[in-house]
């Protein structure tokens, strides 16, 4: 069985949206401070990394992260790579000679290279390829950038789509040694009461 790890490290280093909660790490017990364990915590917002965003993160009626179904973020899903310039979206032409072959279709654009550095020219998912992948049954679209809207979005066109799709959203996955295909996705958010999104590890095997 084969195993890629799509969740890049998170970090001090790892870059966050603007005026977003970067990660923190505080140590309260350590071996070389004479302590018999090692104790942490850490702050940081949910959208770091490898991360669902929960439907309340762009809706005022859409349910937090615990209160989502599990079933999204399970299964088969199809690893799709689209070549595109920067700050562009995804449409369904860009991906046309493709047949969707999965219920969870993940958008391989090269676009973000280092999780480690802010950079705001991104693709995005355009709210017609949302709506065309609702019609093939997909229940998850994920993508290898920060947002499936573009970084300076305020009204949220894709992310709006998403709610009134009810499709599950994955950002900030990492598919750059990803070969096109099916695999199965493992992706599972954190059980975190009344939280917007929730960090997630995830794996794709085959």
């Amino acid at each position: 069985m084969e195993i890629w790890d799509i969740s890049p490290l998170i970090s001090s280093r790892t870059a966050v949206f603007p005026g977003d909660q970067p990660f923190t790490q505080n140590i309260s017990m350590s071996f070389p401070k004479g302590h018999n364990l090692k104790l942490s915590s850490f702050t940081t917002t949910p959208h770091i990394g490898a991360h669902t965003d929960a439907p309340s993160h762009y809706h005022p009626k859409g349910l937090d992260i615990d209160q989502v179904s599990l079933e999204p973020y399970l299964g088969n899903a199809q690893v799709i790579e689209v070549k595109l310039g920067t700050n562009s979206h995804i449409e369904p032409q860009h991906f046309s000679n493709q047949e969707i072959k999965a219920r969870r279709v993940l958008f391989k654009t090269n676009t973000y290279k280092d999780p480690n550095k802010w950079d705001e020219n991104f693709c995005a998912v355009s709210p017609a390829t949302i709506e065309f992948l609702k019609k093939k049954e997909v229940i998850l679209i994920g993508i290898d950038t920060p947002s499936v809207d573009t970084s300076d979005s305020k009204d949220l066109p894709g992310h709006q789509e998403f709610y009134k799709s009810n499709i599950r959203v994955l950002e900030g996955i990492v598919l750059s040694d990803v070969p096109e295909g099916v695999y199965e996705l493992i992706a599972l958010p954190l059980k975190l009461e009344g939280l917007d999104a929730s960090p997630v590890r995830a794996i794709l095997r085959r």
